[in-house]
């Protein structure tokens, strides 16, 4: 038995939504044709973009050492990628070089210069070529090739001596002379280069001796080979130049703690491997510096004779200034031997080879020298004209030592010449020189040259207990020590 309520039955139209009207299409064959063609070429589109994005997704994928790379410093990459690539020592020598600079750094201290410089972990570009070299290096010594090792080290060390990092380019130079020594298909050419590399920097640091002894070995090399460097110029010239050069700083160093006879050998040696090297200016100064110490050492004599060495190349080399130095030290040595003369004659030409030359410095000095000679001499107006001469010339010089100095020797010059009238008119001791006396004493104006005649003790002018006491007083005004001894009699 059916409890359940009965259902209205509905029509279709109570849901219109649900009775759909079926429409037919009556398309032509070519238009079905072209509709599937282009459901084809959507497909085909969505395929290929599919597998792009799936290419795309591959390739961003970054593998493990990528990762590394980006994530690590520069310094690890490099160290990773020599280790990576068998070159062990390239990664021993820069491991070391970034030690040695950091305990360098640490070693200053906050403050210093080092302190405030970059790193050379932080300066990629240096990493770089460190890298470069280093690795050439060391792939040549594999194969045995010493030449493109040395060459591969002389690159590093001249990259940093440009980029002005002088303790690693220092390094390398010397890890070049090492590599040179290998080498044995040059003649020896690559060695002397390396000695004399090594030779600068020691000279540079101020090792004179063992910088010696490298350039002798780069003069040794050179002798009887014609090598020429970048510029032209024989390795053998430089090597005797270099050597003049360091002869010459040992001998400055020997004469400053007075041992002239030292000096003087090492002169020596300087003046014979100039003449060597076949360069006139250098063989000149070499006899100056020679002639200097042996003046210097007490003989004149022998100091002449170099000196006029130089003479006579600066006369052939139309050197004015070597000339006026030349005449100026002939002119010192002639004076000790007590030949005053020849000193002026030499002194003078030095003074008109300055104005000629318009040396003012060297004019000053040469009248300076001049006015000395003839104030010793006792010729006080000759000494002043010279030193009047140096006054005026220094007076034009931004030189204020200089211009005192000239002021000094013009002011005694004047002074010894006006001691002498004064004098005179002391021992004249009369009214009118006693009177003119206190007229200067009052004014210091020089009236003594006045054309009036000096009065003597012996004239009839009688000398009165006044004039003895005016006496008394004008020779107390020129030296006070006398009226000491006076008032205490």
């Amino acid at each position: 038995m059916n409890i359940l309520p009965l259902v209205p039955r509905l029509s279709s139209g109570a849901f219109p939504s649900l009775v759909q009207p079926q429409k037919f299409s009556f398309l032509s064959a070519q238009q079905q044709t072209q509709d599937v063609r282009y459901n084809f070429q959507v497909f085909r589109d969505k395929e290929a973009t599919k597998h792009l994005l799936e290419t795309a997704l591959k390739d961003t994928e970054l593998s493990k050492h990528d990762t590394s790379v980006y994530r690590s410093s520069h310094k690890h990459n490099i160290c990773v990628d020599m280790l990576r690539e068998g070159y062990h020592k390239s990664f021993s020598e820069l491991f070391a070089l970034i030690q040695k600079w950091n305990a360098s750094r640490e070693a200053a201290g906050p403050g210093t210069d080092i302190w405030q410089e970059k790193s050379l972990e932080e300066q990629p570009d240096k990493l770089d070529q460190l890298y470069h070299f280093l690795t050439k290096t060391e792939a040549a010594q594999r194969a045995g090739n010493f030449e493109d090792m040395y060459e591969n080290v002389l690159a590093l060390a001249q990259y940093f001596k440009k980029s002005g990092d002088k303790w690693l380019s220092d390094h390398f130079f010397e890890s070049s002379l090492n590599i040179a020594k290998m080498v044995h298909t040059d003649g020896g050419r690559k060695k002397a280069e390396a000695h004399a590399n090594v030779g600068l920097v020691l000279l540079e640091q101020g090792q004179l001796k063992k910088a010696t002894e490298h350039y002798e070995a780069f003069h040794h090399l050179t002798v009887g080979h014609i090598w020429e460097d970048k510029t032209g110029r024989t390795h053998h010239s430089l090597a005797c130049e270099n050597l003049w050069r360091i002869y010459t700083l040992l001998a400055d160093k020997m004469l400053e703690n007075k041992e002239h006879h030292r000096a003087i050998k090492s002169l020596i040696k300087a003046f014979e491997i100039a003449k060597e090297g076949d360069d006139k200016r250098m063989e000149g100064k070499a006899a100056y510096r020679l002639g200097l110490a042996y003046r210097s050492a007490g003989d004149p004599e022998t100091a002449i004779t170099y000196l006029k060495t130089y003479m006579d190349i600066s006369k052939v080399l139309r050197d004015n200034v070597g000339l006026g130095k030349a005449y100026e030290a002939m002119a010192k040595a002639l004076e000790s031997q007590g030949k005053i003369a020849e000193t002026v004659m030499y002194l003078e030409k030095f003074v008109e080879l300055a104005k000629i030359s318009n040396e003012t410095h060297n004019l000053v000095d040469a009248c300076i020298c001049l006015g000395s000679i003839y104030n010793a001499r006792g010729q006080c107006d000759k000494a002043c004209e010279f030193f009047d001469q140096a006054y005026a010339v220094a007076k034009n010089l931004s030189d204020l030592p200089l211009l005192e100095m000239t002021q000094v020797h013009y002011g005694i010059a004047k002074t010894h010449g006006l001691m002498t009238t004064v004098s005179k008119h002391i021992e004249a001791a009369g009214q009118v020189n006693i009177e003119r006396l206190l007229t200067w004493k009052d004014s210091r104006n020089d009236m003594f040259n006045d054309p009036i005649a000096l009065e003597k003790p012996s004239s009839a002018l009688k000398i009165t207990n006044e004039d003895k006491h005016m006496k008394e007083l004008v020779v107390t005004t020129i030296d006070p020590g006398k009226m000491e001894s006076k008032t205490s009699e």
